[in-house]
């Protein structure tokens, strides 16, 4: 039996050594062995750490609540003021053009709305359709609709859940710039609060495993289009200052420090995806 020999007085101990310790098992030609398989038999399955056995299953900084079909997420407000690129981004990322700041990583929000249920489409892109790429196509965003909100305790002390669009209005400023996109009869559209489950993308990462590009870029849920963010709005959205037009309400919206938790629940009978639109 393999072990370790330790003198204790004038009698010899024989401890065994952990085989994850022992020198690996060669073949017969000098090359390491297969591992043994582990037989089924011999891990125990976790009956009730699952979302579908219908109890609230964790990850780091998340629950997944199956049913009431959402997501509940540790957040805070990092921002009460100013034009936005987003709704939610990862830690030190783009705080100042975002109304929250997430505590678990993208992929662990992806990870659990799969295990809701949901599935991820694609985030949009800019496609050329012809060789000389002077014409092209915007592909865009696929996925299952989610619709988002946030759950805070009011003055009184009072948990209070509210849509995202509540905290978001059109920046009178920007929509008066140049390249903003104009308004029927000066009608102010109402900021959505469903997005697209699109999924961020899968890169090459040299010869390690892929990256999930948003856990580089921090872009959890994007107003602009950046193409590499979880959820989205439909459609293409430019990032160029003048097209900028929503801006933070605050009338409704807790201090900045604030701790919430931002929810994201799944929606079903999502309909027809929109139709990808040509460019000259």
């Amino acid at each position: 039996m393999a072990g370790v020999v330790v003198m204790a007085g004038f009698a010899l101990t024989v401890f065994p050594v952990p085989s994850e310790l022992r020198p690996p098992v060669k073949d017969s030609r000098g090359e390491p062995a297969d591992p043994a398989p582990i037989k089924p038999s011999t891990v125990a399955p976790a009956a009730d750490a699952s979302p579908s056995a219908g109890q609230a299953f964790k990850l780091p900084g998340l629950t997944i609540n199956s049913k009431k079909h959402c997501v509940d997420i540790e957040a805070t407000i990092c921002l009460e003021e100013g034009a936005l690129e987003l709704i939610a981004c990862t830690k030190g990322g783009k705080e100042h053009e975002s109304i929250i700041a997430v505590g678990p990583t993208p992929v662990h929000i992806h990870t659990a709305l799969l295990l809701l249920g949901a599935k991820n489409g694609s985030p949009a892109m800019r496609q050329p359709i012809n060789d000389e790429a002077t014409r092209w196509v915007d592909l865009p965003p696929k996925g299952d609709l989610i619709d988002v909100l946030l759950e805070f305790k009011d003055p009184a002390g009072k948990l209070t859940e509210r849509p995202i669009s509540d905290f978001v209005t059109r920046s009178a400023e920007r929509a008066r710039s140049p390249g903003a996109i104009p308004t029927e009869g000066h009608k102010v559209p109402r900021f959505p609060s469903t997005f697209i489950f699109a999924g961020s993308r899968l890169i090459d990462n040299g010869p390690g495993p892929r990256a999930y590009l948003a856990e580089r870029s921090g872009h959890v849920i994007s107003i602009a289009t950046f193409g590499d963010e979880v959820l989205c709005l439909p459609e293409v959205h430019s990032r160029d200052n003048g097209a900028l037009l929503w801006s933070i309400d605050p009338t409704h919206l807790p201090k900045k420090g604030t701790p919430v938790t931002l929810r994201l629940r799944l929606k079903k009978n999502s309909g027809p995806e929109p139709e990808p639109k040509s460019k000259p």
